[in-house]
Formats: C-alpha cells, sequence, structure tokens
C-alpha cells in the first residue's frame, strides 16, 4: 500500500510516538487530575509536561493551552465559545467545514448574528485585504484557515494577525494542516486562538486536539461535567485549562502528541525540506499530464490537487485504490467553501494527494505511472 491521505491523518506514525502510546496504556492509564492517589498524579504529571511543551511551541501560557477531542472540537470551542450575539464575523473561502458549519448554525440560531466570507485575490492564499474587504464596526473574530486541506494555498496569517490587533479583533487560526509544518509565535503574529490536529502534522495519534488562546480570550465552555475540582460547586470552575476540560481526557493520544512534537521539533528543516522536494517533483511531473492542477508550484506543504478532465474525481481515487494499492482522497475533502471558490463544486471536487516526511520518491513516480496508465485507458478523442 502507498498512502497519500496524510492530510486527513498520517498513517505511518514515528516510532517514539508509537512507544508513547503503549507506555502511557502500561504505566499512566489512571484518570489525571481526577484523584490524589499516585496513580492520577503520575498520570497527571506527563499530561502537563506535554501542555508545558505545547505552550512553548505555539509561545502561549500553558495554562491557556486546552486538550479536545479533536480539531473540530477546538475549532467549536472558540467559535461557539465567543460572545457572539449582535456580532458579526469574517471566514475565508478556504474553510473546513469544522468553522463553515458552525458559522452557519449560529446565524440559523440567532437573527443578530452574522457572518462574511473573505474571497482569495493573492495567487497564494488569503492576504489582509481579502480580509480587509469584509470587516465591519461589529466584526468581533476572524477566522482563517492557514494552509488549506483542499490544495494547499497558504494565508499571510501574520500580516492578518498583526492587523487585526491594532483593530482590537481576534483572530482565530484553523491550524489543522500547518501544525507541524509551520512555527508559530503566537503574540508576535497577533493570534489570539489557534487550532491544532494532532494526528496530522505533528505525527501523532487520533482522539487529541488542541485550543491554545491567547491571555486577553475569554471563552465559555461549550461541554460541562467532572473536571476533578471544586466537584461539590454544580457551576463549571472559572479555571483554565479545568474549565474546558470537562470529563476523562485521552492521555493516550495526549503523550503520544507529546512525542510527535518533539519528533517534528527535532527534525523541523528535513520535514520541511523533503515535503518540498516531493511536492516540486509531484507538481513536475503532473504538469506534463494532460490534468487541471490546482495546487500553484510555490506552495510546497505537501498538499496537492488535480483532476482529469474527463473523469470525476472518486472513479480516479477507486482506481487508484483498487488497481494500484494508492491511498488519496476524492471528492470535496470536507471543504465546501473552498471548491465553490475553486469552481470544482460542480466537478466532483478534486483528487487531492498529501505527502508527509515518510513517502518517497519512488511512490510518487508509482503514482504518475499509474495516472498515466489511467489517462491512456479512458482518455476521449480530442484531448
Amino acid at each position: 500500500m502507498i498512502y497519500f491521505d496524510n492530510s486527513s491523518t498520517t498513517f505511518v506514525k514515528p516510532k517514539n510516538v508509537q512507544k508513547a502510546v503503549l507506555n502511557a496504556l502500561q504505566f499512566f492509564s489512571a484518570n489525571p487530575g481526577r484523584g490524589g492517589h499516585q496513580a492520577s498524579l503520575k498520570a497527571a504529571m506527563q499530561v502537563e509536561a506535554v501542555r508545558e511543551s505545547v505552550a512553548q511551541h505555539v509561545g502561549a501560557s500553558p495554562e491557556n493551552v486546552v486538550f479536545t477531542s479533536g480539531c473540530t472540537e477546538a475549532l467549536n470551542l472558540a467559535i461557539f465559545g465567543s460572545h457572539m450575539r449582535g456580532r458579526h464575523v469574517v471566514c475565508t473561502c478556504n474553510e473546513h467545514n469544522a468553522v463553515a458549519r458552525p458559522l452557519e448554525h449560529l446565524k440559523s440560531l440567532d437573527e443578530s448574528f452574522s457572518y462574511s466570507v473573505a474571497q482569495q485575490t493573492g495567487k497564494l492564499g488569503i492576504v489582509w485585504q481579502d480580509i480587509e474587504r469584509v470587516l465591519r464596526p461589529e466584526t468581533s473574530l476572524v477566522i482563517v484557515n492557514h494552509i488549506s486541506n483542499v490544495n494547499g494555498d497558504i494565508a499571510d496569517v501574520a500580516k492578518i494577525g498583526e492587523n487585526l490587533q491594532k483593530r482590537g479583533i481576534t483572530l482565530l487560526v484553523d491550524g489543522a494542516q500547518s501544525g507541524g509544518h509551520f512555527e508559530y509565535d503566537m503574540k508576535k503574529m497577533g493570534i489570539g486562538m489557534l487550532a491544532l490536529a494532532p494526528h496530522k502534522g505533528f505525527y501523532s495519534p487520533q482522539g487529541v486536539g488542541v485550543l491554545c488562546m491567547a491571555d486577553d480570550v475569554h471563552l465559555s465552555p461549550i461541554r460541562f461535567g467532572g473536571t476533578g475540582t471544586n466537584s461539590m460547586e454544580l457551576v463549571q470552575p472559572e479555571t483554565s485549562p479545568e474549565r474546558f476540560e470537562s470529563g476523562t481526557i485521552a492521555t493516550p493520544a495526549i503523550l503520544g502528541f507529546g512525542e510527535g512534537l518533539k519528533f517534528v521539533e527535532q527534525n523541523f528543516d528535513n520535514i520541511a525540506a523533503k515535503l518540498e522536494d516531493l511536492t516540486t517533483f509531484l507538481h513536475y511531473e503532473f504538469s506534463k499530464l494532460p490534468v487541471e492542477i490546482y495546487t500553484k508550484t510555490e506552495n510546497t506543504s505537501g498538499v496537492f490537487a488535480f483532476n482529469i478532465p474527463w473523469l470525476d474525481s472518486a472513479e480516479v481515487a477507486n482506481y487508484l485504490n483498487e488497481k494500484w494499492g494508492i491511498c488519496v482522497r476524492g471528492g470535496f475533502q470536507c471543504a465546501a467553501l473552498k471548491h465553490l471558490s475553486l469552481g470544482t463544486a460542480d466537478k466532483g471536487g478534486v483528487v487531492r494527494v498529501s505527502l508527509s516526511y515518510f513517502n518517497t520518491y519512488q511512490e510518487v513516480e508509482r503514482l504518475v505511472f499509474a495516472i498515466k496508465n489511467l489517462i491512456n485507458k479512458t482518455k476521449p478523442s480530442g484531448h
């Protein structure tokens, strides 16, 4: 099997990540922070060490690093936890449905709430002018997808954050695809909230997400229940992160994330160079074929989108899977707004090839050979 669906979740996990998950199951399976006995305390110390590492990695305070069930919950917490009545939100045409659907749901519940979608005019991704064009006096939150999970378009987050900070507007960055591939400093970049998906660019297990918040961001919880603190009070605690982490947290996934973070930090330059080389090679080879390419040559984060004009993207993905054992993602990649922007909504979406550090040139060559074979078999006259 050749796996090219790493934007969905990375398939190959580093050995240290695998070992950390096994160790968690063997030695740290007690409920962290939910008891005073030594097993609970040991597990809690392990979790807090990861929280400290994440905080240092993104430039946040540890108490403002909240573990969630995934990046979708992190984005939901950021959106629904903000006070939106009578407010206006700006998002971009590159947003995942984890942003678009909560906004649409809020709009259906509250007539005083509204949102606008910034369209991309920059060649490589969303720029400040795209955001500025749709701001209103009542805009309280801007949500920006940093790297598109469809075609790898990259938003100019630093410039957007700088300008929003001057206006006192909170910036929420969806870092699902950029986490692990981009170095963040939330304070310098003017990021109010940053959502991460460890199971992607950090090569970590599924089942954990992260929302990192600036010190001046204050959210309401969207989940209520046991936190291990103030248990005789029927109201949710005020202190973070406990306020947002009701229920049992995913200790094995969190400890695996800690090791995935170490792997990325220790190999950051090598990972970036490998992905750039593989993406460039893929783009070069596909540019020779009669296909439509939706990824710019400058976007080298490992996300590559294309279509064979006379075939549905699902047909291509199924062919690669069944005949060649190659895993890619056809369809709409849970990003309706992006496909409307690309003009691929009525084309069955796109075929997405997404690479990881553990992919090889030989695997890319195999993909190119398979696509050539499919084109030769199916190409109609006139193409």
